[in-house]
């Protein structure tokens, strides 16, 4: 084996110190060690758009490079909550028609107003348990709603990026139900007993609007929490929602129309030219839930809210908390 040496001079003389020639096949050029960033800059390793604008959930889970935009938007779950919210507009527009119209069998056969409305609440609780339980709900988590998203955005469970364009498809897809209804069911969807299904304060005044506004909205996102995040009943938070949507049409529809959603309010404002107390339906439905976000956050922690789907089913994706469902298994 060739060797390599030099001689040491010391005191005591001079020592020869030896030792092995590398081969020039073995022989590497010695580098640091790759930080995260260069990692992630490399093109054989990409971060995941999950990781990089799909979830808070995971503390300490920021990007490490900025890909472009459209890499990394969740376009199909945005047209999910689009779609929801779209279907839930024209089940209203429908059940408002089939209950409310002076020519319907239902209304001619059915002269109290209050059995009218538990019949209304009946039908939207179910539609929205449907929509929650359903493909669509399951995976882009059955919000349909920017006061529950933006209470999601400020417990830190949805990315703001998701959060805005979850907003915007919620928006439209409100709009785009009623217009579809209008379509269907032609002038009777206009008649005063209809008018779009709009929202808006009854006799009682818009003071009176704007407090069930905040009770139904504070009261249902306590619900929600409390639900969602429990080890044993989470699966059932779309159950206790949609009781309660029908509990709130019974009751509490006379004094506000009962939204609790500015997208919806909006939806049938729209068409209908009806923008009165529009105001009290864009600020206190997200106001209340975010209180009571606040209240959870003080009674349970940050810890204990674990993500932000209504029905967390184990064969959806989540992009929030980046589990992977089983149905593609």
């Amino acid at each position: 084996m060739h060797t390599l040496g030099f001689k040491l001079a010391t005191g005591f003389g001079e020592i020869l110190v030896t030792f092995p020639r590398i081969p020039p096949h073995i022989a590497q050029v010695d580098k640091p060690m790759s930080t995260p960033h260069q990692l992630g800059a490399t093109p054989g390793i990409q971060p995941t758009p999950d990781k990089l604008f799909g979830s808070s959930s995971e503390p300490g889970m920021e990007p490490v490079e900025r890909l472009r935009m459209w890499r990394i938007l969740h376009w199909p779950e945005y047209a999910m909550e689009s779609a929801l919210l779209g279907m839930f507009m024209i089940s209203a527009c429908l059940f408002t028609v089939i209950i409310e119209f002076p020519g319907s069998p239902i209304h001619e056969a059915i002269s109290s107003a209050l059995l009218r409305r538990v019949l209304t609440g009946i039908a939207m609780g179910l539609t929205a348990i449907a929509l929650i339980y359903s493909s669509l709900g399951q995976r882009s988590g059955a919000h349909f709603n920017p006061s529950v998203t933006l209470t999601f955005l400020r417990l830190g469970k949805i990315k703001r990026i998701d959060a805005g364009f979850y907003i915007l498809f919620q928006f439209v897809g409100a709009v785009t139900g009623v217009l579809i209804a209008a379509l269907a069911l032609g002038s009777r969807i206009s008649d005063p007993s209809v008018q779009y299904a709009a929202t808006f304060p009854g006799p009682a005044g818009a003071a009176l609007a704007a407090a069930g506004e905040f009770v139904i909205s504070f009261l249902q996102m306590t619900l929600v929490l409390a639900m969602s995040n429990h080890p044993r009943f989470n699966r059932l938070t779309g159950v206790v929602a949609g009781l309660m949507v029908a509990t709130y049409i019974a009751i509490e529809a006379p004094y506000s129309g009962m939204s609790m959603n500015p997208a919806r309010t909006f939806g049938s404002a729209l068409p209908s030219g009806i923008w009165h107390g529009f105001m009290i339906y864009l600020l206190v439905p997200p106001a209340a839930m975010l209180l009571a976000a606040q209240v959870f956050l003080w009674r349970k922690g940050q810890s204990a809210v674990h993500c932000c789907k209504l029905d967390h089913s184990p064969k959806r994706d989540c992009i929030f908390c980046g589990m992977k469902g089983t149905a593609h298994e």
